[in-house]
């Protein structure tokens, strides 16, 4: 199936089903879908979906230079107005996820000083002792072994919680998001994808549910934001949500309390899930492949000795490092980034035409023959510095990239990276599950368990 732009080549794709196009495919599986479509049809795919009346098209562009020109270059045609950000929005908030024009660049002006580099390298202790806390609970494990997908999530929450609210509300904000969150991020990839929704007002049980969810989370959050507003001088500490309190500029002025609490929801969110994924699969393919592990074992043992890392370790952890950026790039948290185009624009030869729905699939470009050797493979020597340099800027983009790049991406290297070392210290790793199947949700999420047999070191 193509269709013809005003200059450029047609655009192909796949025919699907005479009255569904490809909406059993997405729904199966829509990862596999859209490197099916790549492998077959190209750089930039069209798809389309769904019975007539109810079909959408959308434009898939795959390649480094494409999603570059998304993200970067071109990001002034390509704004988060879909549908699914629209969800995300009225589920989460108007943070920095989802906030457009003056609303997010006001914010990101206020926010960008709470996450310089030295900054978030004052986290490290917080980050440090979430993961003691894990590793200690391992000992007694039954048969030794462990799920790292509900470890390492748990591990991020507790850890971006103490970092957000600081040591005296940590259990009751956990408590609440373990809850919530997964009812939310349901209801909201639910209608995020859905060709028609019920206005979230009609009282039907799944609006109900989700309702009485958010209302929770936002509740928990409002409140723990106005103790600490009317503490003070006193409430003066590191943890983010005082830095939040106090953020101010004379062009942008302060963040008001429904504001914070919109910061903190996307905190939360993005804070946790995405570097729980990272955890999650680096411990996976570690476990898998043991020669690695070794290897990265053994430069946690040179650099620490036995001892806790700290921020000024991560430079000399680079293996470690490696190991996490190629976990990241087999299973990028953010598999698929959604976008929609204002004008018309000529991408690889291709028409996007004015007001189409866009993806750029880390998940693809990833896996992309023409930047990857063998791409299934697990390698972390892929990330050596001489190889990075060789590749496209946005062969590996699992932050974004451009001006809405992940602000907290130096936060999610360091507590990765401290985290590995740590737990590589402590325990020898043996994969109870080869594989682990995969679907994207808000973001990537596992659909099984990915177990591993802990043995302590010597």
């Amino acid at each position: 199936m193509t269709i013809t732009g005003t200059t450029g080549r047609q655009v192909p794709g796949p025919s699907g089903l005479p009255l569904l196009g490809s909406m059993f495919d997405l729904k199966k599986d829509s990862l596999g879908t859209y490197l099916s479509a790549y492998r077959e049809h190209g750089d930039v795919v069209r798809i389309t979906a769904g019975p007539p009346g109810l079909r959408f098209e959308l434009y898939a562009v795959f390649s480094a230079e494409g999603a570059q020109r998304v993200l970067a270059t071109d990001s002034a045609n390509f704004r988060k107005d879909n549908a699914f950000y629209q969800e995300v929005r009225e589920s989460f908030g108007n943070g920095l996820l989802t906030a457009q024009d003056a609303d997010y660049t006001r914010q990101r002006r206020l926010v960008q000083p709470l996450f310089t580099r030295r900054r978030v390298d004052g986290y490290a202790d917080a980050i440090t002792a979430e993961t003691a806390v894990i590793t200690a609970g391992w000992h007694a494990a039954p048969g030794g072994t462990v799920d790292v997908v509900d470890e390492m999530t748990r591990l991020t929450l507790r850890a971006v919680t103490r970092i957000l609210f600081g040591g005296a509300d940590v259990d009751e904000a956990v408590d609440v998001v373990e809850r919530c969150f997964p009812v939310i991020g349901d209801y909201t990839l639910t209608r995020g994808y859905s060709p028609a929704n019920v206005p979230r007002s009609w009282p039907t049980p799944f609006n109900r549910r989700a309702a009485a969810a958010m209302d929770e989370l936002y509740g928990v959050c409002d409140a723990i934001i106005a103790r600490r507003r009317a503490m003070g001088e006193e409430a003066k500490g590191n943890d983010l949500l005082t830095l939040l309190s106090q953020a101010e500029s004379a062009e942008d002025g302060s963040l008001g309390a429904s504001e914070i609490r919109d910061q903190v929801l996307v905190f939360l969110l993005a804070g946790h899930e995405t570097t729980a994924t990272s955890l999650a699969f680096s411990l996976h393919l570690l476990a898998r492949h043991r020669e690695v592990q070794a290897r990265a074992r053994d430069e946690a043992a040179d650099v620490l000795k036995g001892r806790i890392p700290t921020a000024a370790d991560l430079d000399s952890l680079p293996y470690i490092t490696r190991v996490l950026k190629e976990a990241m790039r087999l299973y990028p948290a953010g598999p698929v980034i959604g976008r929609r185009s204002v004008e018309a624009m000529e991408i690889d030869g291709h028409v996007i035409p004015a007001g189409a729905d866009v993806i750029i699939s880390p998940w693809v470009t990833h896996r992309h023959s023409r930047y990857w050797d063998d791409p299934e493979r697990f390698d972390p020597e892929r990330f050596t510095p001489e190889r990075e340099k060789e590749r496209p800027r946005y062969a590996w983009f699992p932050f974004g990239g451009g001006p809405r790049a992940c602000i907290g991406q130096h936060f999610s290297m360091l507590e990765s990276v401290l985290a590995l070392a740590m737990i590589l210290q402590e325990f020898e790793l043996d994969a109870v599950d080869l594989s682990v199947p995969v679907d994207t949700g808000i973001t990537l999420r596992a659909t099984g368990p990915a177990r591993v047999v802990l043995r302590p070191t010597a």
